[in-house]
């Protein structure tokens, strides 16, 4: 029984969609909204292949209802790209190998994103501490960190270079 309409902005497309009032926000954006990129892992909030954006904080969507995502803006590794290119997040994690069976990049990409606009130069430690909320069992973590340090020394190069 489909008995809530819920209304929010999906990677920048207005959407309207009904569903069950029960219903986990991560099985909405999966089955409802198609957004296949989120994945379900644990179920519990740990593991953090299920994270996403909303409203601008990132959130697991596995412990949010659909319902309570009504009016929201929300963004997943989908609308990473608008382009349909690869973002530079995106780039690097390919070129240092931090990604294996991708299960958990797209939660990775989402928090690194989240990491880097709250902390555009962070050191090692605050990538491990600001990635500390996302599990992988297959890259060992290394080359993940290699990748968002680069970003973020990509990133603000760029931002120097447009200021001098």
């Amino acid at each position: 029984m489909k008995n809530k309409l819920v209304r929010l902005t999906l990677n920048g497309i207005e959407r309207e969609v009904y569903c069950e009032s029960r219903t986990t926000l991560l099985d909405f954006i999966r089955h409802d909204l198609g957004a296949t990129g989120t994945h379900a892992g644990c179920e519990h909030g740990v593991c953090g292949a299920c994270t996403v954006e909303v409203n601008g904080e990132i959130i697991r969507s596995c412990l949010m209802f659909a319902c309570q995502a009504d009016g929201a803006i929300i963004k997943t590794v989908e609308g990473f790209s608008k382009s349909g290119e690869m973002s530079d997040l995106q780039i690097a994690f390919k070129k240092h190998h931090a990604l294996q069976c991708g299960f958990c990049t797209s939660g990775f990409l989402i928090s690194a994103e989240d990491l880097l606009r709250k902390s555009p130069m962070p050191t090692d430690l605050e990538v491990r501490e600001g990635l500390s909320g996302n599990l992988c069992r297959c890259t060992g973590y290394v080359g993940i960190i290699e990748a968002v340090l680069e970003v973020a020394s990509t990133r603000t190069q760029a931002k120097g270079d447009k200021h001098a």
